[in-house]
């Protein structure tokens, strides 16, 4: 006996043209359509393994955000804490004490009589320090 597809082709001689050509446009159409659901499972495959990387890429993404967004919030807290400290300002440059050559002009306008409080103003000192270096002057003398 001889197997089904090949007895329609013992058919075909007898059958004419016609039958052959559409049993052989009959088979075309099968394995069109056997391609066309291979394509559309493949498809589908191809899809949902991009679904699948698009949402690990996000998890890492929302991840990432999450810590960049607790940095931040860490970093504002930390500004906060310090933002009263820059409304201060940075600590004043002490000025140098007097020098020689003022302490000397000092003690000689005094000698000459001045006041403390013009030769304060005179020279550009703090009335404290002149007052203080006078005193040292007559503790020092005194001490003689």
């Amino acid at each position: 006996m001889i197997p089904r597809p090949f007895a329609l082709l013992m058919l075909a001689p007898s059958a004419g043209p016609p039958v052959l050509l559409l049993a052989v446009a009959a088979v075309l159409a099968v394995a069109a359509v056997g391609v066309s659901l291979f394509a559309v499972w493949r498809t589908e495959a191809l899809a949902l393994a991009a679904d699948e990387r698009v949402r690990t890429r996000l998890e890492r993404c929302e991840a990432t955000t999450e810590t960049l967004r607790k940095a931040v919030s860490g970093l504002t807290a930390e500004l906060r804490e310090l933002q009263p400290l820059a409304a201060v300002g940075p600590p004043a440059i002490p000025r140098a004490g007097l020098n020689l050559g003022k302490r000397s002009q000092v003690l000689r306008m005094h000698r000459q009589g001045d006041p403390p409080d013009r030769i304060a103003a005179a020279l550009a000192v703090p009335l404290q320090e002149v007052d203080l270096l006078i005193k040292v002057q007559r503790i020092v003398i005194g001490n003689l």
